[in-house]
């Protein structure tokens, strides 16, 4: 019994191990560098730098001036764009309407698979005749 919950024990604990490491981030994901404002952040993933400080005991950190001014830029672009295609949609214009084909395109093409499907059928014929010993077979 003794040797029951000791392996329960054991078990538990590299258990609730894993599920520690499973929650950390991955490792040498950060790299830090101390500056004279504080300390700069570059994640290793993405390529974003962080400026951090250290207020009340935790470490605070914002994005870069320059990465910060290029992030607006992209978000007015999206934006201008997304109102463009809003008022273009209000208007009915550029709701480009279905190509369906004409009459005389559907006809054409009822044609050529009527041809495809009796030349089939002509082979499967052909080929039920040539399977029965009491019919001549075609060479």
């Amino acid at each position: 019994m003794n040797k029951a919950i000791a392996v329960l024990l054991v078990a538990a604990s590299f258990g609730v191990a894993a599920g520690a490491r499973a929650q950390e981030p991955a490792p040498g994901r950060y790299a830090m560098q101390k500056s004279d404002t504080g300390i700069a952040r570059l994640d290793t993933q993405t390529g974003e730098v962080s400026l951090c400080q250290e207020k009340d005991g935790q470490l605070v950190c914002r994005m870069a001036a320059d990465e910060r001014t290029a992030f607006e830029l992209e978000l007015d672009l999206l934006t201008k764009r997304v109102d463009t295609l809003e008022r273009v949609v209000e208007s009915g214009g550029g709701v480009a309407k279905q190509d369906l084909p004409t009459d005389e395109e559907i006809d054409r093409t009822m044609g050529i698979m009527e041809r495809m499907m009796r030349k089939f059928m002509d082979i499967v014929k052909d080929l039920e005749g040539s399977s029965d010993p009491a019919s001549p077979q075609k060479t």
